[in-house]
């Protein structure tokens, strides 16, 4: 941007010459980028790498700087063709502080981004909606769950939360309860670490229960009120 500024206010316009070897340069860098900054999104998207995410966006960047340039040599040349004899130079700069703003919102995105992951952020509302209702496809199994708690470090996720179980369910079963909504959110979501804490459902009905949770003693009239 400081040289952009500083070529803008220079008093003797600067000759751009070979107008159509710089478009034709920029264009196959910009394509040969393009494929490798995908195949880095692809593969940072898989691995949830964000050292590859960063990369692939750094890649990316040189992208617009390509577009920039050859935006900018084609307008000048647009301009030439028009007007004959006139200076478009100032073009060029122009189409520099395009791309340098590109720049400058790309590197916030990614440093966005890398602070969410260092901070240990919760997971996103998708994901976290998934294990919700990854809990609730055991109606029949489970009778409710309360305090889910998720986090991300890096490419790790932890998840953690309450199970209720019928009190009567013996240790084993529950366990096999656990173990196997365990395996499922580790199998959706890899290097999950699942924190599960079974109890036995007390009746006390919030919007976290599930359908027919009611006990039968609490039908009985033994259970808690």
């Amino acid at each position: 941007m400081f040289t952009t500024a500083e070529i803008s206010i220079t008093p003797t316009p600067q000759p751009i010459e070979a107008i159509g070897w710089g478009v034709g340069v920029m264009l196959i860098s910009a394509v040969v980028n393009i494929i490798v900054s995908e195949m880095l999104f692809k593969v940072g998207r898989e691995t949830d790498s964000v050292a590859l995410q960063a990369d692939a966006w750094h890649l990316r960047t040189d992208v617009y700087t390509s577009a920039g340039v050859m935006g900018g040599l084609a307008l000048i040349w647009l301009a030439q063709w028009l007007s004959p004899g006139q200076d478009f130079y100032w073009l060029d700069p122009v189409a520099a502080l395009g791309v340098a703003l590109l720049i400058m919102k790309a590197a916030y995105d990614l440093t966005t981004q890398g602070a969410k992951d260092l901070l240990d952020v919760h997971l996103p509302k998708a994901e976290v909606e998934w294990i919700r209702q990854c809990i609730l496809e055991q109606e029949g199994v489970i009778q409710g769950y309360h305090d889910l708690r998720t986090r991300k470090a890096g490419h790790f996720r932890f998840v953690e939360f309450h199970l209720k179980v019928d009190p009567h369910m013996s240790v084993l079963a529950s366990h096999g309860i656990a173990k196997e909504l365990s395996n499922k959110i580790k199998d959706r979501f890899p290097h999950t670490t699942v924190t599960i804490h079974i109890e036995p459902c007390d009746g006390a009905c919030n919007d976290k229960c599930i359908a027919g949770c009611l006990l039968p003693e609490q039908k009985n009239g033994r259970g808690k009120a």
